[in-house]
């Protein structure tokens, strides 16, 4: 389907105004049982934390959005995908790779249409996160 098929197919005309005023999506956090396991995963994909706050806190920036890794909870985060929109769809194919080079599981990235023309990049890490690579095609 093109694009233009697709707009028309699923997007409300005219769109419905926002309730709120929302600047972006600030960050996420997730809480794992083996945090030492969780930290070695994150800094191999994505480099050391830029936030260390005591012993069972560390942080990345993503782009604009902070990651932050938490210790506790009775296992990894259940129902939760995370969407990172990266600047080219080479930059989402490469951390898919290096994601799943560090041991996460997806499926081959592809070009999907998803409100816009995308890289589509899905992989879930080894803790049950599911992690949504993106870049715009156009």
């Amino acid at each position: 389907m093109d694009y233009e098929t697709y707009r028309k197919s699923y997007f409300v005309d005219p769109t419905p105004e926002p309730r709120f005023r929302y600047v972006r999506s600030w960050g996420a956090a997730i809480y794992v049982r083996d945090f030492a396991r969780a930290l070695e995963f994150y800094t191999r994909v994505f480099g050391p934390p830029g936030y260390v706050e005591g012993h069972g806190t560390r942080g990345w920036m993503l782009g604009e959005m902070s990651f932050t890794l938490l210790a506790g909870g009775t296992g990894g985060p259940t129902n939760v995908e995370l969407i990172l929109m990266l600047e080219t769809p080479g930059e989402a194919d490469r951390l898919h790779a290096e994601f799943l080079e560090a041991g996460g599981q997806g499926e081959a990235p592809s070009d999907q249409l998803m409100y816009e023309p995308l890289r589509y990049a899905p992989v879930t890490d080894p803790f049950g996160t599911t992690w949504l690579l993106v870049a715009k095609l156009t």
